[in-house]
C-alpha cells in the first residue's frame, strides 16, 4: 500500500475509534475538577501548595481534579490538526486536540493518577521520561505493559518522588508517532514554594517536521533533511514571544524530541542551566553561556536576568534552523550572471525570477506566489523591515516596570533617541581600515622572540 493510501485508511479508522473513545470516557469517575491557578500570576492551587505556574509557548497546562489522595489527568492520543504558522497548518497525531499536548503541571509529592484514552488508528503508550516511578508505569510498549489499542483507556498511576522539568512521549512505533507529533511536557514544582523560585517562567518542546510544500502530513521516516524547524510545531513568525521585566529572573524550560541537537542562543543577557531531566544542577556547577546545546532526548531549564529592557532575540543557532521550508539541493548562483538564461527559460515559462545570484536576502522582500499550504524561507516583519528569519525564533520582550500579571506585549520596543545604529555621515573613516594584516604578520610563519619581549 502506498504512503497517500495508508493515510487515508488511517484517517478513515481514526475517525471511527473516536466514537470509540467516546464510550471509554464513560467508564471514567465523575469527581470534583480543578484547573489549577487560573491565571498566569503567582496564585495557590487548590490544594494549598503554592507555586508560580508555566507557561507554555503556543500552549496550555492540563486541569486536573482531585479524587481522594489522588490527582488525575486526563490525557487523549488522538489525529490533530495544527497551525504551523499563518498560511500553513499540518495534520499530526496530539493529545487533547494539539501538539505538542497539554503541559502537566503538579507538585513534588503529588500521587497522580492519569487517564490515556487512544484515538488513534494504532496501538500506542505513554512514557514518563524523566519520572521516577515503578517499572510498570515506566510506558514501554511490550516491555513494561501491553499496547493500548485503539478505543482502549489505561491508567498510568504514580507519585512525583522529585521536582524538575521532564516529557512525555510515546514508546510505541515511535518513528511514526513522534515524527507525527506526539509529545508533551511535564512541569512538578518543589514542595517548597521558595527553593528554585523565579519571577516567570516558560516551557516549550523543540520538534521537526517533513512535509512537502501542497501537502499536510509529515513524512514519518524521515531521518535528517527535515524542513520545518519548530517550537511546540510552531514556526516563527508564529510562535509567542516571552515577556519579561528588567532585573525579573526567567526561566525557560525547554525538550528536545527532534533527530538533531539545538544550540538555543539569547541576545541581550547570559544563561546559566539550573536543571536537566536528570534534576537540579547545585549552584556550584552553573556557569555563564550566552549558548545552551541542547542533545537530543533531554530537558533543560535555563535561568537568566535582562539588564535591559528591549526586543532580544532567542534562536537556535543553526543557520537553516531559522528558516521556512526549503529545498536541500539548491545550487549555489553567488556570482553567477545567468540573465541570457532566464530570456530563454522565459520563453517557456513566463515569470521566471532570477534568484541567488547576491544571496538570498532578496527573497524576504520579493513577493512570491507560495504552494497551497507552506511557508516562505524568510519571513517576518519587524519595526526596521524583513527579520530574515523563520522556524526556531522568536523574541523576549523585556520592558522596564512591567507587572507580574502581564504576560502579553503588544508592540515593538520603542528606542530612546540614539540608542538605534544607523548610517555614518559624519566624514572619512578610511583612517580606521586596515588593508591586509601588519607586516610582521605571517600566516606561514611564527615570529621569533626579540631581545625585548617579555620571559
Amino acid at each position: 500500500m502506498d504512503r497517500r493510501h495508508f493515510l487515508r485508511g488511517s484517517a478513515a479508522t481514526g475517525l471511527a475509534t473516536m466514537a470509540v473513545g467516546r464510550a471509554a470516557l464513560a467508564g471514567l469517575p465523575e469527581i470534583e475538577t480543578h484547573t489549577g491557578p487560573a491565571t498566569r500570576a503567582p496564585l495557590a492551587p487548590p490544594d494549598g501548595v503554592p507555586y508560580r505556574p508555566v507557561t507554555t509557548l503556543n500552549g496550555w497546562t492540563l486541569p486536573w481534579r482531585r479524587h481522594g489522595a489522588w490527582k488525575e489527568f486526563h490525557l487523549v492520543a488522538e489525529p490533530v490538526v495544527r497551525e504551523i504558522a499563518p498560511g500553513m497548518k499540518a495534520n499530526l497525531w496530539g493529545y487533547n486536540g494539539q501538539s505538542p499536548g497539554p503541559t502537566l503541571e503538579c507538585v513534588e509529592g503529588d500521587r497522580v493518577r492519569i487517564f490515556v484514552t487512544n484515538r488513534l488508528p494504532e496501538h500506542t503508550t505513554i512514557h514518563w521520561h524523566g519520572i521516577l516511578l515503578p517499572n510498570g508505569m515506566d510506558g514501554v510498549g511490550g516491555l513494561t505493559q501491553p499496547q493500548i489499542d485503539p478505543g482502549k483507556t489505561f491508567v498510568y498511576e504514580f507519585e512525583m518522588r522529585k521536582s524538575g522539568t521532564f516529557m512525555y512521549h510515546p514508546h510505541a512505533d515511535e518513528m511514526v508517532q513522534m515524527a507525527m507529533g506526539m509529545m508533551g511536557a511535564i512541569v512538578v514544582h518543589p514542595r517548597n514554594p521558595a527553593e528554585h523560585a523565579v519571577d516567570r517562567d516558560y516551557v516549550f518542546l523543540i520538534n521537526a517536521y517533513d512535509i512537502d510544500p501542497g501537502s499536510y502530513t509529515p513524512r514519518v521516516a524521515t531521518m535528517t533533511e527535515f524542513n520545518l524547524w519548530t517550537w511546540n510545531s510552531r514556526a516563527f513568525p508564529g510562535i509567542d514571544s516571552l515577556v519579561c521585566g528588567v532585573g525579573e529572573r526567567l526561566r525557560i524550560r525547554m525538550g528536545n524530541l527532534t533527530m538533531t541537537n539545538h544550540p538555543i542562543h539569547i541576545h541581550g543577557t547570559e544563561l546559566f542551566v539550573t536543571c536537566t531531566d536528570g534534576g537540579w544542577v547545585p549552584p556550584a556547577a552553573r556557569w555563564p553561556e550566552v549558548t545552551v546545546d541542547m542533545p537530543v532526548g533531554a530537558m533543560r531549564a535555563v535561568e537568566c536576568v535582562f539588564r535591559d529592557p528591549g526586543d532580544w532575540s532567542l534562536h537556535c543557532h543553526k543557520s537553516h534552523h531559522t528558516m521556512g521550508p526549503m529545498g536541500h539541493r539548491i545550487p549555489t548562483l553567488i556570482g553567477v550572471d545567468h540573465s541570457g538564461l532566464v530570456k530563454r527559460i522565459r520563453g517557456i515559462a513566463p515569470g521566471y525570477m532570477v534568484m541567488g545570484e547576491t544571496g538570498m536576502a532578496e527573497m524576504a522582500d520579493m513577493p512570491m506566489a507560495l504552494p497551497e499550504n507552506t511557508l516562505p524561507m524568510m519571513t517576518g516583519e519587524g519595526p526596521f523591515g524583513a527579520i530574515e528569519m523563520g522556524g526556531m525564533f522568536t523574541t523576549v520582550k523585556v520592558r522596564e516596570g512591567l507587572a507580574p500579571d502581564v504576560r502579553e506585549v503588544s508592540g515593538w520596543y520603542d528606542h530612546p533617541e540614539g540608542t538605534v545604529a544607523h548610517e555614518w555621515t559624519g566624514g572619512e573613516v578610511g583612517a580606521v581600515r586596515q588593508e591586509g594584516p601588519p607586516a610582521d604578520a605571517s600566516t606561514m610563519q611564527v615570529r621569533k622572540p626579540g631581545p625585548h619581549d617579555a620571559h
